[in-house]
Order: C-alpha cells, then sequence, then structure tokens
C-alpha cells in the first residue's frame, strides 16, 4: 500500500486517483448521511478533509472515529468545493488503526500552553506545538547546513566531563558511587578515586573547551548537543537542560566573531521564513501579531554595536525607573537588554565587558580592566549569544585562573594549548531554545522544546 502524506496531497492537482492517507483526526462533523473528518499527520499544520457517506461505512467504524483516533482512510482525491481547503478525500475505505475515547484530553476547545506541559506525551498533536517543532527541526537542520557551507566541522563534544567550563558550579553530577554509604577519605569527605571515572564528574555546561582543542588544528569547528545547567531557576527562560551550538574559529578576532554571529542569526531566521512560512503565519495569528514583521526586522537589519560601557552609559542618561539601577561593573538585567533594544529599533551586539562579570577564558583588553566579551541581544528575548575571543596567552589565561581560584590542575590540558601552537581564536554560544523563542513568539522555554527539564519537572 502507498502511502501519501498530508503536505504532499494538500499541494497536488492530479485530482481523481486513488490515495490513501494515514493520521490523527483533529474533528468530525457532519449529518446524518455524511462525515467530514479533518486528519492531520504531522506533515504539515494543515487538515486534509475526507468525506464518508455513512450509509457505506459499518456504525461500529464510524463511531470509533473521533478527535484523537488513528485512522487510515483510502478514497479518491478530488478538487474540493468547501471553503478553506483545495482538495479532498472522497472516503471508499475506512480502517481504526487506534482509538481514542472522550477522555482523550485535547479535544477541541481553548486549552492554555500550562495545561498542555501536564500532558507533553500528547501536546504535540496540537497545531501550537506540531508548529513549533517542524520550526525547531528547520532550525536545527539549517544550523548543521550553514556551518557546512561555510567550511566548519562538527565536533561531537563529550557529555561527561571533569571541568566547569563557566566556573559557575552549577553542574549535575554524574556518579555510580553508592549514596547511602559512599567511600570516604579520612577527613570525613567522598572518596571519589573510588568512583567510576575516578574523580568528580558532571554534566557538560557547555562544550567550548573542546571545541578549542579541535579549532586550533581544524580552524573551524562547531558543536551541537544538550548542555545542563543546575541552576534553581524556575523561570520562563531558564531550563536545566538545553541545546546548544558553540563555533569555534582559530584566526577569528572579536570583530570576526561578531560578524560571523549577525550573518548566522539573520540566515537561520530567514530559512526558517523561507522554510515555515505556514507555521510562522499560524502563531503570528494565533500568539503574535507582530512576530513576522520583528523576524523581517532581523533579516533586513545592520545589527548595532556598542560596548558596555556605551550601554551603562545610555541607560543611566535614559532617566528610565529600572528595578536594577544600572551601574558599571554589574551584569545587565533582562530590562536593561530590552531597553538598549528598543532604543536602537534592531539587534544589538555590546562588547568589552568588565572582566569582573565574565568567564576566566577571554581575552582581556589592553585597560586591564574589560574583556573581548560580547552578547548579542534580540528583541522580545533579550541575550540569544554570548561569546568572546578567547584568550591566547600563556601567562596571561595562568595569572587569570590563579586570580579566580580555578583548580587549573584540572584544565591542564587547556593550559597546554597556550605552550604548544597557540593562535588568535574566538567563539560563541548560540543557545537552540532562545532561537527558537524568537522565531517562534513564544514566551515561555518551556513550550519550545520537547520535554522541559526545569526544578522538580523531569515527567516524561
Amino acid at each position: 500500500m502507498i502511502k501519501t502524506n498530508v503536505k504532499e496531497l494538500l499541494a497536488s492537482t492530479e485530482y481523481d486517483r486513488e490515495v490513501t492517507i494515514q493520521g490523527w483526526v483533529r474533528t468530525k462533523r457532519g449529518s446524518k448521511q455524511v462525515a467530514f473528518i479533518a486528519i492531520n499527520d504531522g506533515s504539515i499544520i494543515h487538515n486534509i478533509q475526507a468525506v464518508a457517506a455513512l450509509d457505506a461505512f459499518p456504525e461500529e467504524i464510524m463511531k470509533n472515529v473521533t478527535t484523537g483516533a488513528c485512522i487510515s482512510v483510502k478514497g479518491t482525491l478530488v478538487k474540493s468545493l468547501g471553503k478553506g481547503q483545495t482538495v479532498e478525500i472522497q472516503a471508499k475505505e475506512i480502517t481504526i488503526l487506534g482509538t481514542a475515547d472522550e477522555t482523550f484530553p485535547i479535544q477541541k476547545k481553548d486549552i492554555t500552553l500550562e495545561f498542555l506541559r501536564e500532558v507533553a506525551h500528547l501536546r504535540p498533536r496540537t497545531n501550537t506545538l506540531g508548529a513549533i517543532m517542524r520550526v525547531r527541526h528547520a532550525l536545527s537542520y539549517g544550523i548543521h547546513k550553514y556551518f557546512n557551507d561555510h567550511g566548519f566541522y562538527n565536533l561531537h563534544s563529550p557529555i561527561i566531563t571533569g571541568s566547569d567550563a563557566e566556573g559557575a558550579g552549577e553542574m549535575f553530577r554524574v556518579t555510580t558511587l553508592d549514596l547511602n554509604n559512599p567511600p570516604k577519605n579520612e577527613d570525613g569527605s567522598i572518596n571519589y578515586k573510588e568512583d567510576f571515572f575516578g574523580k568528580e564528574t558532571n554534566l557538560t555546561v557547555s562544550g567550548q573547551l573542546e571545541g578549542e582543542i579541535a579549532a586550533l588544528a581544524l580552524s573551524k569547528v562547531y558543536t551541537f548537543g544538550p548542555t545542563f545547567r543546575a541552576e534553581n531557576s524556575n523561570t520562563p527562560r531558564h531550563l536545566a537542560e538545553f541545546w546548544m551550538i558553540e563555533p569555534e574559529m582559530a584566526f577569528y578576532d572579536i570583530h570576526d566573531n561578531m560578524d560571523l554571529a549577525e550573518d548566522l542569526l539573520k540566515y537561520l531566521v530567514k530559512y526558517a521564513m523561507d522554510n515555515c512560512m505556514d507555521d510562522l503565519q499560524f502563531l503570528n495569528n494565533l500568539y503574535d501579531k507582530e512576530l513576522l514583521n520583528r523576524l523581517n526586522n532581523v533579516v533586513s537589519s545592520t545589527f548595532k554595536r556598542i560596548t558596555y560601557t556605551e550601554g551603562v552609559d545610555i541607560l543611566i542618561a535614559s532617566k528610565k525607573s529600572f528595578e536594577y539601577k544600572p551601574e558599571w561593573g554589574k551584569d545587565l538585567q533582562k530590562e536593561h537588554e530590552n531597553y538598549l533594544v528598543e532604543h536602537f529599533k534592531c539587534p544589538v551586539i555590546i562588547t568589552d565587558y568588565p572582566k569582573i562579570i565574565k568567564a576566566f577564558y577571554m581575552k582581556q583588553n589592553e585597560d586591564g580592566k574589560t574583556v573581548r566579551a560580547m552578547d548579542v541581544l534580540f528583541p522580545y528575548v533579550g541575550e540569544i549569544i554570548g561569546g568572546s575571543q578567547r584568550e591566547e596567552n600563556y601567562d596571561r589565561l595562568l595569572e587569570r585562573i590563579r586570580e579566580m581560584g580555578l583548580p587549573e590542575k584540572e584544565i591542564w590540558w587547556y593550559l597546554d594549548l597556550r605552550k604548544f601552537g597557540t593562535a588568535p581564536h574566538s567563539g560563541f554560544g548560540l543557545g537552540l531554545e532562545r532561537l527558537v523563542l524568537l522565531v517562534t513568539g513564544m514566551t515561555n522555554i518551556r513550550d519550545v522544546i520537547p520535554f522541559p527539564r526545569t526544578p522538580k519537572n523531569a515527567e516524561f
């Protein structure tokens, strides 16, 4: 049996031919003589309608054609006379593949996104989550295509690591020790030498450090994989498990880094618009009437580039009453980022942050106070990319590691990179979920990943 998906059938102009479609029933309506069945198989946001004459099918079959049921329909593809569709199927055979009774939780009624998170095993069947997952796929594919077409090599960095790339300490521990009776040292501390890897290990927060290893051999690489952060932040912008894209490039300075970040983001937004317009139009109409205008603005804008100091000066001069007072030497808050993006009416790249608020590996500027860091701020989502030119000087890097009290024995290999053929290099991290938030117009990061992991939540 040759099956055709809904997307292909809706685009077809080959009428009066036999087709078979399999999918899930979205709705069934009709009269005593005929039933109109809307079927969706996930290939496109739109449904295809099957028209079934009730006297041609056993009552037991039609009784089980309910919202949520999975069915197979064989019939003739014809030009539709009804509104809202170009083709429909005149059903000849209907097979019930899976029934769904009245307890199916996703019926045709208003359902909140909060409720759908409680039934995450079923929510991909909704128009909203189906659209988001298709956009997420397109962006993921676009990422690989962009880097491949620009001469990058994909690096599979480790998920289990013995180092903390960010130095923040918010990591999930990996262990095989008996937590009820762990081996102890004489001072009462846990003896990790008895653990599986013979040392403390964690789930990675970043593939950056390993990316630098490969970049200093292959010149341009990128990692794309899951990362984990045990930050107890129960906000609409944070996840404990998320996906990161992290390019690392030898012979790139901070300006090359910014150029790449801007080009990549414009490419990805345009790629989504070129390949997912039906889904984006649906999300624009239902959730965010400014979504498509905002995306077009991203593609057509030249990103504004300012220093951290210039940004703080703009915030202070604004006389706006911020919840967190802008002050040089402190992190910019989301309200500050939003103001700067609104101020310039386009995405903003901020550089040269105070070194006291940035990671150890960032290259120091000659002023001794700032580093060659960069953050890309977008309308609606705030920071979407964070990166920097990396410190390639051995002595300066070692001094910074010691200054921050980091365990240099654990990253001896990272220091080695500065001893043997060091080179200027740069990179950044792009959070996939933040990107999907931007492109879909969703307001909660839990709605752009299939199975969100947040504090006290590891369902499904």
